[in-house]
């Protein structure tokens, strides 16, 4: 039986174009968030805590989305899933323009999150439509493209917010969406499904799907400035661990699992696994930190910054990230995996510690994102791209995308905690942090980078193969 039903089409320049505005505008509309931040906190009248909820929802759905997302389009082609995922976008997106409160806002941010799923869906389409030697080149532009919509949506949501309102931020990135689905639909050629005898893993589906939603939502809940009791928390992890329990016996046991658990253990996967979440849990805590404090009011150690200083602030990090992202497999090509790794890391812990003494101009705290987005971004991107060359090519898709989960929830994971220890060290005057709480998440953030070295130095013989 071959495996695939016919031979994929090469394609030329126009699909590539359609599906990087695409990936451009879902970056755009994924990011608006971050520097309005501690305008929609103003606006709905929401803490921190609160605040990293609405950032935290797209991360949410996402975890569980894109692994569905990356089988889905291996089994039946990344084209056709990446439509049909790009119309619950689409509708995300529009609630989102048009939420009058908090509830509102935040089940659009959950709709939208189904936006993760398309980045494995699109590295299927760029290694079946390119020739081998160019598919970790496209590979790195796609993600260039979507962290460059960061660098659009940081810049743009200050001027949409305050020429027009705050929902426009949503509604403008969403129309580009649908357009640009319109022409992925009508430019790019069908990627052939894979023939098989076996349906899909329905149950190892649901079993993944429910463990990534339980574990993010809690997560959530237990570093939110409400907490969770501590019998709360253990029913939480007793359920993640039930659940992930169960999802392992049913892939031993199926004929065609959703994951098979022997890719999994290729050291390629799971050492980028590893790396990639503490690499992107510390950057995760930076990206919450330092918009908040560009929005501390000035008359003590903040900026009192508005949300369009605050995106202007934040433009050098995001053309960094997206600079990064473009050569990062490159990168692990020419010098090594390991190297790379190592030196994003160093350079993440150095700004960090440099940052818990140095946050008193607006410069320093610009040049930290800057240095920390690029380092990230090298680091996680050759981690991905070596990830995807490792498997075969019909697993790309849930490859990629457990890397892409375990991207979301690091990034997540810090932004909790980085809130977390904003709330707790938040004025009871004034109810807002203290700079000794900036300090302390600092310190964490620049401790969490120093783990990744740990990380490899432990496991230094897989990261180098």
């Amino acid at each position: 039986m071959s495996d695939t039903m016919v031979s994929p089409v090469r394609i030329g320049r126009l699909p590539i174009v359609a599906l990087g505005i695409l990936a451009l505008a879902l970056g755009t509309l994924q990011t608006v968030v971050d520097p309005a931040l501690p305008l929609l906190q103003s606006e709905l009248g929401v803490s921190p805590g609160e605040g990293a909820l609405v950032s935290n929802a797209v991360l949410v759905t996402g975890a569980a989305v894109a692994p569905v997302a990356g089988k889905l389009g291996d089994r039946y082609g990344g084209k056709r899933v990446l439509v049909r995922l790009m119309a619950v976008v689409a509708v995300g997106g529009l609630l989102a323009s048009l939420a009058p409160n908090l509830p509102a806002l935040l089940l659009g941010q959950v709709l939208q999150g189904a936006m993760v799923g398309a980045l494995p869906l699109s590295f299927i389409l760029v290694r079946k439509h390119l020739p081998a030697g160019e598919s970790q080149l496209g590979i790195g532009l796609v993600m260039a493209l979507f962290t460059g919509g960061g660098m659009v949506g940081t810049l743009i949501a200050g001027p949409v917010a305050e020429a027009l309102s705050w929902h426009w931020m949503f509604a403008l990135p969403t129309l580009v969406i649908i357009a640009a689905t319109w022409a992925v639909a009508r430019l790019m050629p069908h990627d052939p499904p894979v023939e098989s005898d076996h349906r899909v893993d329905w149950p190892g589906v649901t079993l993944l799907s429910g463990t990534l939603l339980a574990f993010m939502f809690g997560l959530v809940r237990v570093t939110g400035d409400d907490g969770l009791p501590p019998m709360a928390i253990a029913a939480l992890v007793v359920l993640v661990a039930a659940l992930a329990t169960g999802w392992v016996a049913v892939e031993r046991r199926a004929v065609s699992p959703m994951v098979d658990l022997r890719m999994l253990a290729k050291p390629a996967i799971w050492h980028a696994c590893l790396l990639t979440i503490v690499i992107t849990t510390s950057f995760g805590m930076v990206s919450f930190l330092l918009p908040q404090l560009f929005g501390i009011p000035g008359d003590g150690y903040g900026f009192g910054a508005d949300t369009t200083d605050i995106g202007l602030f934040l433009l050098p990090g995001a053309i960094a990230g997206a600079v990064s992202d473009s050569v990062g497999g490159v990168m692990a090509r020419r010098f090594g995996l390991r190297a790379v790794v190592v030196v994003g890391a160093v350079v993440t812990a150095a700004t960090m510690t440099a940052l818990v003494s140095l946050h008193s101009a607006e410069w320093q705290l610009v040049l930290a994102k800057a240095l920390a987005a690029m380092a990230a971004g090298v680091a996680t991107t050759a981690l991905l791209t070596s990830a995807a060359t490792a498997v075969a090519t019909k697993d790309t898709g849930i490859a990629t995308s457990l890397l892409v989960v375990t991207r979301v929830t690091g990034v997540a994971l810090g932004v909790q905690i980085a809130a977390a220890i904003l709330d707790t060290g938040a004025d009871k005057t004034t109810g807002l942090p203290t700079e000794s709480a900036f300090v302390t998440g600092f310190t964490v953030a620049g401790l969490v980078a120093a783990v990744s070295l740990l990380v490899v130095r432990v496991i230094k013989k897989g990261v180098k193969a």
